[in-house]
């Protein structure tokens, strides 16, 4: 994906939203089925079940702005993709430790993370994997230790592959590997971004939210042209949307204006819910299986293993 898609979303593009909120608004007024995104419903059926597992497909939630949905929508997904039988890997690989606390794990009681998998060769990271809460769903947890490592890989040789020969000797156990990324675009992400086949960007359906778009974009063309060819963008997922108001109406018609089919159509609402699960320390698909954030997460999942 060019970067030009992210110009198309900068704020002097005040027009465009307006445009695309009545072309919306237009085809309801015609009685075609319209989703948050715009564009027609389409109904994905459940997937096929699997009859053996892997190589995984791996996947990085990445943006560099924080507060957007990145764990909460890493965590869900998996726990979604795992309900469809799929074996999921969750990697936190951001040291506050999030999505590790998102799952009841506590970050500073544990003597060895991602961060020893990456720092001590000797180690085979299968044995630093935890089962999780949900079944067929394990978690490779982080803690304050890995923001060491931006800093000590620095001088390493093929600093930005360290992470994909961690996660390779998993490859064949699991049909997904979900990277959990910091918000930043330092060290840690571009490997992530290394590791990864697909970028996952949650995106807040919030003005802001959008300025950063172009950076983040530049970066995976970057990694993507000197790191890893293979690199693409799986999908940019609209999060914390109010159907209520009509600057997420807005905000989303210029995303979906400006990077078409590469948006999901799943579009996750802003609720209490998801505050309410990190404290649970589950996903909401268990903490409140029939929610409508359940819902939309398993659509994800439906949208993921399609693409």
């Amino acid at each position: 994906m060019s970067t030009s898609h992210s110009q198309q979303v900068s704020p002097a593009t005040e027009p465009a939203g307006e445009t695309a909120v009545s072309r919306q608004e237009q085809a309801a007024d015609n009685g075609t089925p319209l989703g948050p995104t715009g564009r027609p419903k389409r109904d994905i059926p459940p997937p096929p079940e699997l009859d053996k597992h892997g190589p995984a497909r791996v996947l990085a939630m990445c943006n560099q702005k924080g507060g957007v949905g990145k764990t909460t929508s890493t965590i869900n997904l998996g726990a979604a993709l795992a309900e469809y039988g799929r074996k999921v890997l969750l990697v936190d690989f951001d040291p506050q430790g999030a999505l590790s606390v998102g799952l009841g794990v506590q970050p500073h009681e544990l003597e060895q993370t991602v961060y020893n998998a990456i720092m001590e060769r000797s180690l085979d990271t299968r044995d630093l994997v935890h089962s999780t809460v949900i079944d067929g769903m394990d978690l490779l947890p982080s803690n304050i230790d890995l923001s060491a490592a931006e800093v000590q890989l620095v001088a390493e040789v093929g600093r930005e592959h360290t992470l994909m020969r961690v996660v390779r000797p998993m490859i064949a156990d699991y049909d997904f590997v979900l990277v959990d990324c910091q918000p930043s675009l330092g060290l840690l992400t571009v490997n992530a971004l290394t590791a990864s086949h697909g970028v996952i960007i949650p995106l807040e359906c919030e003005f802001f939210s959008l300025r950063g778009v172009a950076l983040l974009m530049d970066t995976i063309e970057k990694v993507k042209e000197r790191l890893n060819p293979d690199l693409d963008i799986t999908g940019i997922l609209a999060t914390m949307f109010d159907p209520r108001t009509l600057h997420s109406k807005e905000v989303m018609a210029r995303v979906v204006e400006a990077f078409g089919e590469t948006v999901f159509d799943t579009v996750i609402n802003r609720t209490v819910r998801f505050a309410e699960t990190t404290v649970a320390g589950e996903p909401i698909t268990k903490w409140s299986p029939k929610s409508n954030g359940a819902h939309a997460y398993r659509q994800l999942a439906r949208e993921v293993i399609r693409r």
